[in-house]
């Protein structure tokens, strides 16, 4: 993807200069040989051109393919009319339940100035009343947009692990304890499994005595190889006390990322996942058992390879058993629930979605395969049960209809319709319950205990820790195991 390239700018630009020349539609797609639908899906800024299209669609309407990726609108109309459409498409405007204004000629500017201006208004009540959480919900709908333009793939991580498993002489097949134990003796690093651990961490690494401390009984669910490889991963990258909640969470992705890639290396799963997609037989149960990992690292990875090298756009869910998302990816333009600033964790997922329906089924060894039709197409998805600490959760990853023919299971018996968000779908009674029950019920909700501190204290400049850490319990755990300190 070329850097500079917004797909709005460029397509108002392409039928601006299409319009200066006296082209129609069918006109500039006769000669570049494309179909009229798929130029209007570029012009409306829905579908990027690739880079020979760019040339061809340059030389078409006579101009340099510069012209075309300038950021400058080419008059204040076409600025007016992009800033609609971005407003448009904003979590914001989809919230309100609103029909999208149609931008005609007959449109005035007056007209779009003011819903811009009406929208920008509305949106600083939005952030006047936002506290400290939601500038984590902010910065993690940031870092997910950023995550779908790179198709979930981070190809530097990928070349660290690929580094790091050559040292230690990692020759293929599930990545064992000892080879993991040998990685962080090249690192430099001990292990120490304590009784002690503090409670609000997941481990705790000494940077100057080297030594990464990690708790003697594993969470349940939960692979052992992946808190240490975690913890490695964070020395390996360097990272420092973040500064704020968009660091802290690009540190985690980045950390978790790389310890799937040492778990999963890319060299052998994309052979793996190509001779798979060849046979039609693509399934994250495979990529599991393959590397011994558990179905939730199997399912990043899948999303980490499947768009890079299969070309299949996927998504990813995990759903707690009350229904509500823990986490979310897509590039498959599913729509996911979300609240008016874009965020999708802690969300109600529809009750007719695999993610949920999945919680219904007896069989909980097999896979359970679904299509459902969505608003926005039909979608088929695999799901998996994972059973933690804190509860069950499903897994699933999911493509577009047309992208399903390559998974085993694509020819899932079944087959729900979800018309989410719109209340009557499912989350509105059946009238004859609603006329039976309505004023005379008074459930009580079982509300989480962080409902009103929903995430710790943001990290700030003078913070030695990631947010959710008890500092004085990591120091002084440090203290009692160095031998220099009292408890």
């Amino acid at each position: 993807m070329i850097e500079s390239y917004d797909p709005l700018v460029v397509g108002r630009r392409v039928r601006e200069l299409r319009s200066a020349v006296g082209l129609t539609l069918s006109d500039l797609a006769g000669r570049l040989g494309r179909a009229p639908s798929h130029l209007s899906m570029v012009e409306n800024g829905k579908r990027e051109l690739r880079l020979g299209e760019l040339h061809a669609v340059a030389g078409a309407l006579g101009v340099d393919v510069a012209d075309l990726l300038s950021q400058a609108p080419r008059s204040r109309r076409a600025q007016l009319e992009i800033a609609l459409e971005r407003a448009q498409r904003s979590p914001l405007f989809t919230s309100l339940g609103l029909a999208p204004l149609a931008v005609r000629k007959t449109l005035p500017d007056q007209a779009i100035e003011t819903v811009l201006a009406l929208l920008s208004e509305l949106e600083k009540v939005h952030e006047q009343r936002a506290a400290t959480p939601e500038q984590a919900r902010r910065a993690n709908t940031s870092l997910r947009a950023e995550m779908r333009r790179r198709g979930n793939h981070l190809a530097e991580l990928e070349t660290t692990a690929a580094t790091l498993l050559a040292a230690v002489d990692y020759t293929g097949g599930p990545l064992s304890q000892r080879v993991v134990a040998d990685l962080a003796g090249h690192l430099g690093f001990t292990i120490h499994h304590v009784g002690d651990l503090p409670a609000s961490t997941r481990s705790l690494t000494d940077l100057e005595g080297r030594r990464i401390y990690l708790p003697r009984q594993s969470e349940a669910g939960r692979d052992p190889r992946s808190t240490l490889l975690q913890a490695l991963a964070g020395a390996v990258l360097e990272h420092r006390p973040p500064e704020d909640y968009e660091s802290f969470l690009r540190q985690r992705v980045e950390s978790n990322y790389l310890a799937g890639a040492l778990l999963v290396p890319q060299a052998t799963a994309v052979p793996l996942l190509k001779s798979a997609k060849e046979r039609r037989e693509l399934s994250v149960e495979d990529l599991r058992d393959a590397y011994a990992v558990t179905y939730e690292t199997a399912a990043h990875r899948f999303t980490n390879l499947a768009t890079e090298h299969l070309g299949i756009p996927v998504h990813f869910l995990k759903v707690h058993e009350s229904g509500t998302i823990a986490k979310a990816y897509e590039n498959d333009d599913v729509r996911f629930p979300s609240d008016p600033l874009g965020t999708v964790e802690g969300q109600l997922v529809c009750r007719f979605w695999a993610a949920r329906r999945v919680f219904a089924v007896e069989d909980r060894f097999s896979p359970y395969h679904q299509l459902t039709d969505k608003p926005g197409g039909t979608y088929w998805c695999t799901s998996s049960i994972q059973t933690t600490g804190r509860g069950a959760f499903s897994l699933s990853v999911g493509t577009s209809f047309p992208h399903a023919k390559w998974f085993r299971g694509m020819d899932a018996d079944q087959r729900f319709t979800s018309t989410c968000p719109d209340e009557n779908c499912c989350r509105t009674p059946p009238p004859a319950l609603a006329q039976r029950w309505a004023g005379r019920a008074l459930p009580s909700p079982r509300l989480n205990a962080s409902l009103f501190a929903t995430l710790p204290t943001a990290p700030s400049m003078t913070s030695a820790s990631p947010p959710g850490v008890d500092t004085t319990d990591a120091y002084r755990f440090l203290e009692r195991h160095s031998g220099g300190g009292r408890p």
